[in-house]
């Protein structure tokens, strides 16, 4: 008789296990979704820009925070920028997803993923954290838990970046489809497009922030020094 599969230490939010089964939680899922192409397709062909943007932010030799596993090869870039001086630090919810990111960074003795809900409290401090596209995918009131967490984990005169989706201009052709894809695929994302993330929580008040939109307003990226 099989013996059954251990629960995790950490529980799955029930916003992960209700909307995101299909994408995250499933394997069949994540060996699909996390080719590079697929990810090219799911950001319009913004994918490369987004990822470079993201990872210029850091310099070599820091210890950045990865909020989440990122499908595609943006953990590879980012622990290529930190380079063997640095360490990168990735924390997923999902096994399945820290299972995946070690995988790919297997080669990188100075890379770190483990099992954590970052609605949580982190018990690390950073030079720097990287979030990118997990803010949509949150509701609410977690959200704001993780951007607080986040931005706990800061030392001070270091930077956090968000990069994630941002309302389009009124004119922007994709703007009628990322509608569906809001209501349909991305239930959370409508609630990300009417805040701005600089301001969901009062920490933020300890960073100076600028916030650059690329693809006709449909993405954003938001960066903040800590003071």
């Amino acid at each position: 008789m099989p013996r059954p599969v251990p629960a995790s230490p950490t529980p799955l939010p029930a916003y992960l296990r209700d909307t995101y089964t299909w994408a995250y939680l499933d394997r069949r899922s994540v060996r699909w979704l996390d080719q590079r192409v697929v990810v090219s397709a799911i950001l319009w062909g913004n994918a490369d820009r987004l990822m470079n943007a993201a990872v210029a932010e850091f310099r070599p030799g820091q210890r950045v925070l990865q909020a989440a596993a990122v499908y595609g090869d943006f953990s590879l870039r980012l622990v290529a920028r930190l380079g063997d001086a640095g360490q990168l630090t990735v924390v997923d919810v999902a096994p399945i997803q820290v299972a995946n990111t070690r995988r790919k960074l297997l080669r990188w003795p100075g890379a770190r993923v483990r099992v954590a809900d970052l609605a949580e409290p982190l018990a690390t401090t950073f030079e720097a954290v990287c979030c990118f596209f997990l803010l949509h995918e949150v509701p609410p009131h977690s959200r704001r838990c993780i951007v607080r967490n986040l931005l706990s984990a800061v030392e001070p005169g270091g930077r956090i970046v968000f990069v994630d989706y941002h309302r389009p201009r009124w004119w922007h052709p994709m703007r009628p489809v990322m509608a569906l894809v809001f209501r349909y695929l991305e239930p959370f994302a409508n609630s990300l497009l009417a805040e701005s993330i600089e301001t969901l929580v009062p920490e933020s008040a300890d960073f100076e922030w600028r916030r650059e939109t690329l693809f006709g307003g449909l993405y954003q990226k938001v960066v903040g020094v800590r003071r």
